[in-house]
């Protein structure tokens, strides 16, 4: 058998000429002979031939936690980008799963390690910790709350678990943010949040607090004074938000909104609170990807639907809901080149180095990181 530092197949290419029959036979193989100890986990936005292979389905940290919970569980492969490989290391080998399986870990693999999230990308933690260091200048770091997205790299969790903080999903921002400004540093609460690195969820959730437009600064990391806020500007804030952005749902435009209600008279507009704010405000609903699934499936047969969201889901609810109009909120083609990454070609590669035992792709996140995001998201899963 190969060793860990010699690779069965140490490069993809070979398994980019196979046809996805032949792919899709040997990853079943590899599932066979492991059985339960693996598990494959499928977000939403993969590729339908991927998902065809998972063993779970969903959102990020849905997915997490299903394999975390998992008591025969040993590997993960995560068909995902690479913060969420991350979280599912967090959460499977946090000190009390290490404890259950006597301390054996479970090791987490990522298809393509070029799968990133170009949103987590625009906050680097020395972005973050700069800007929290010019922030100290103005206001008071003691009284102001960090709260990151979910979609964040691993050592902006842990900075957050570090100073106070809490993790928020795209379902659960509203309650992380009033924990934030009720509940935190001992129940004293904070005077502002910041919020990153999504800034158009942080608004649109903030909106709907009665946080106004006024109170909710944008950092730019790029620009070197103050993240081209005035001191003013800073000290009447609310909600500090991050210059970043999904890339997928900023493409959606209020014109793409008008032009489906014109052309399908009748049609509801449902879009995922990472849209702009003028998308957002058109919408007639709105939700996580979840809240998105299950409000095209629970609506009446003949409900006409233009749905702001990542192409791929929009056309599986389409196939799966024939008996309502689904549309795709946008004239222009808009995936997630990043989670595109992930193919079965990397899928049956690293799976059958896994099975060799010469693994390739491993994510491991350090012991200090992981104990601090583990604190941020553990506080996530208290607010209600």
């Amino acid at each position: 058998m190969p060793t860990a530092a010699e690779p069965a197949f140490p490069d993809v290419k070979p398994y980019k000429s196979l046809s996805n029959d032949e792919l899709s036979a040997r990853i079943e193989a590899v599932r066979a002979e492991l059985g339960p100890r693996l598990l494959i986990l499928g977000h939403h936005y993969q590729q339908d031939e991927v998902i065809a292979h998972a063993d779970l389905s969903g959102d990020s940290y849905q997915l997490s936690q299903m394999a975390a919970d998992s008591s025969d569980c040993r590997a993960i492969a995560f068909c995902g980008v690479h913060f969420m490989a991350e979280t599912a290391d967090i959460l499977a080998n946090r000190p009390e799963k290490l404890a259950e399986r006597n301390g054996e870990l479970v090791r987490v693999i990522l298809p393509d390690m070029a799968a990133g999230c170009s949103m987590a990308d625009m906050a680097a933690i020395g972005q973050i910790e700069d800007a929290w260091s010019q922030l100290g200048e103005v206001v008071d770091t003691e009284r102001l709350i960090p709260v990151t997205y979910i979609n964040s790299a691993a050592s902006l969790k842990a900075f957050v678990g570090r100073h106070g903080g809490i993790v928020c999903t795209s379902s659960n921002a509203k309650a992380a943010i009033e924990w934030a400004f009720h509940k935190s540093n001992d129940g004293k609460g904070g005077d502002r949040v910041m919020f990153f690195p999504d800034q158009h969820l942080g608004r649109n959730t903030a909106l709907g607090m009665d946080i106004k437009n006024d109170q909710m600064p944008v950092w730019d990391p790029y620009e070197t004074d103050l993240g081209g806020n005035t001191e003013e500007q800073l000290e009447n804030s609310k909600v500090i938000l991050w210059k970043g952005h999904c890339s997928v749902h900023q493409m959606f435009k209020p014109e793409h909104v008008a032009m489906f209600r014109e052309q399908h008279p009748g049609i509801k507009i449902l879009v995922h609170p990472e849209c702009p704010q003028d998308v957002f405000e058109l919408a007639d609903e709105y939700g996580s990807t979840g809240k998105i699934i299950n409000t095209v499936k629970n609506a009446p047969a003949g409900t006409k639907w233009a749905i702001g969201t990542e192409l791929h889901l929009v056309n599986r609810l389409k196939q799966e809901h024939p008996e309502q109009e689904v549309h795709f909120l946008s004239p222009v083609v808009c995936m997630c080149a990043t989670m595109y990454r992930i193919d079965l070609a990397h899928l049956c590669w690293t799976l059958e180095n896994l099975r060799d035992g010469s693994p390739v792709n491993t994510v491991e996140v350090d012991e200090e990181t992981s104990k601090w995001s583990l604190v941020a998201l553990e506080r996530m899963l208290e607010v209600k």
